[in-house]
């Protein structure tokens, strides 16, 4: 089985593809000014960047985990979320509260792909 690396850091890859699979990391936004809707807009077109380098696109997550700094915002995280799946081909998702490295950050999305 091969593995491919995608813009790796020293701690992380982006992407990831192995075995028919591409799994991208936790990602955040760029731009932490932004309210939840804003951030998650910023993540998802991300997450539209790393699965086209991979070769796959939205259409193909089978699976997403998204963590939320206040579950009470998570309605808000929806709304860009429902905007950027349409509806269609829906992924399993799981969307905890939780934590992150940054206090202004409110959202981070990691998702699963098939070729």
């Amino acid at each position: 089985m091969s593995i491919v690396r995608h813009e790796p850091s020293k701690i992380f890859s982006k992407v990831v593809e192995a075995n028919g699979f591409v799994f991208t990391a936790g990602i955040v936004a760029d731009d932490i000014s932004q309210d939840i809707k804003g951030q998650t807009k910023q993540i998802l077109a991300e997450i539209d960047r790393l699965l086209k380098i991979a070769g796959t696109d939205k259409t193909k997550v089978v699976s997403a985990s998204i963590w939320v700094t206040d579950i009470r915002s998570r309605d808000a995280m929806n709304e860009s979320w429902n905007a950027w799946t349409g509806g269609q081909n829906l992924p399993g998702r799981a969307c905890v509260e939780a934590k992150l490295a940054d206090p202004r950050m409110l959202v981070e999305i990691a998702v699963i792909a098939v070729k």
